[in-house]
Formats: structure tokens, C-alpha cells, sequence
């Protein structure tokens, strides 16, 4: 997970994210040409994202697409998040419960008066 979360620290590196997953099976040069720095610095940071497992690429030709693998952060998600999820679940239905239980109370009261 570490190399996940390093990858996803640089700027760069997100928004290049954002456009493969918007933009499924872009080729390397389209994406490079979206960015104002070299096409080696845009090569480095696909490896960094690459070596984390985050972008799959697939030749295609002469030219290579690149696809989004959202498995690394779905992974981080899961464990960083999923044991809150339950949590704030049964703390939003206990809130949901109360609040109901007192909109009745104050029905009952008003009828009664």
C-alpha cells in the first residue's frame, strides 16, 4: 500500500489518473500531449503508477493504451474505511430510531392536548 499512497502524493500523477479513468485506453502520446512537461517526465510518472498497480498498459501497435485499475485503492478503501462504515451506519440508524421515536411522542402529546 505504500507505493499506492506514494504515488497518489504527487499532483501530477492524480490528474494523469483522472484522465485514464475518464478517458479508457488513451494512448501515451495523448496523454503526454495534456501536460506542459516532458514526455520522459510523463513516462516517469506512469511508472510510478505502474509499479504501484494503479494503470495497466496494453501495445497496441506502435503505440501503447493506457487503462485504470482501481483494485489498489478499492484495497486501501477497504481497509482504512469499511470498519467505519458499520459504525457510522448502526450510529445513523440509532439516530434515525430516536428522532422518530420523538417526532411520535410529540404526536401523541399534541393529540392528547
Amino acid at each position: 500500500m505504500d507505493s499506492v499512497f506514494a504515488a497518489l502524493a504527487h499532483t501530477t500523477r492524480r490528474q494523469m489518473l483522472d484522465i485514464i479513468r475518464d478517458t479508457p485506453g488513451i494512448a501515451v502520446g495523448a496523454l503526454a500531449a495534456r501536460f506542459d512537461v516532458s514526455r520522459i517526465a510523463v513516462m516517469n510518472h506512469l511508472a510510478v503508477l505502474s509499479a504501484a498497480g494503479l494503470v495497466i498498459s496494453r501495445k497496441e501497435g506502435r503505440s501503447r493504451r493506457l487503462f485504470l485499475n482501481a483494485v489498489p485503492i478499492q484495497q486501501i478503501h477497504a481497509r482504512w474505511l469499511g470498519t467505519y462504515e458499520a459504525f457510522w451506519a448502526d450510529r445513523v440508524l440509532s439516530l434515525k430510531s430516536a428522532a422518530e421515536a420523538a417526532a411520535l411522542e410529540r404526536k401523541e402529546n399534541d393529540d392528547d392536548d
